[in-house]
């Protein structure tokens, strides 16, 4: 994928400007997709130039005027495109699965306090992510179109962190 996709993605729901952009991503996508400030405002550009985003400007009072982007035809097209090819397999890398894999050859302890880490990181991620889904999503089954698949993106997210929490932990358990 690239990230001009993700901003057609994040464009359809509701145009914005690149600074809304980059907060929503920060908040949404950016969990599966990220990207900076820097690089969403070239990417912006280049789909202004392709003809996929079109640019209002916005007066602001006490402020400089914004630019707010939202989807041409021709951008809409060329996210139908893309979502109607098969999406690629992502081989999983993990340097820290190599890390566990091969601690006996080093520093374990090292090696622990990086799995820790990455264990509270996922436990944070975990536990947003179900805040979001509490707040967000209290019943599921009502759900439909847009709001079921952004419910169902982020219910993958929780059984990815539930998955890295459960076999973090259960590394951390075996080494004690």
């Amino acid at each position: 994928m690239a990230l001009e996709h993700a901003l057609l993605v994040a464009l359809s729901e509701q145009p914005a400007s690149g600074l809304e952009l980059t907060k929503r991503f920060g908040r949404s996508i950016g969990f599966f997709w990220s990207a900076t400030h820097q690089q969403i405002y070239k990417v912006l550009g280049r789909m202004e130039g392709d003809g996929w985003v079109r640019v209002t400007v916005v007066e602001q009072a006490d402020r400089p005027a914004k630019k707010v982007y939202d989807v041409t035809p021709l951008g809409a097209t060329a996210l139908a495109d893309w979502l109607a090819t098969p999406a690629r397999h992502s081989p999983l890398r993990s340097d820290l699965a190599v890390k566990m894999r091969g601690a006996s050859f080093g520093d374990r302890a090292t090696v622990l306090d990086s799995v820790r880490a990455h264990l509270a990181d996922h436990v944070t991620r975990l536990d947003h992510y179900r805040a979001l889904m509490k707040r967000d999503y209290p019943e599921p089954s009502a759900l439909t179109g847009a709001d079921l698949d952004h419910y169902l993106v982020l219910r993958g997210g929780i059984l990815l962190e539930e998955s890295q929490v459960a076999w973090l932990t259960e590394y951390l358990e075996a080494q004690a």
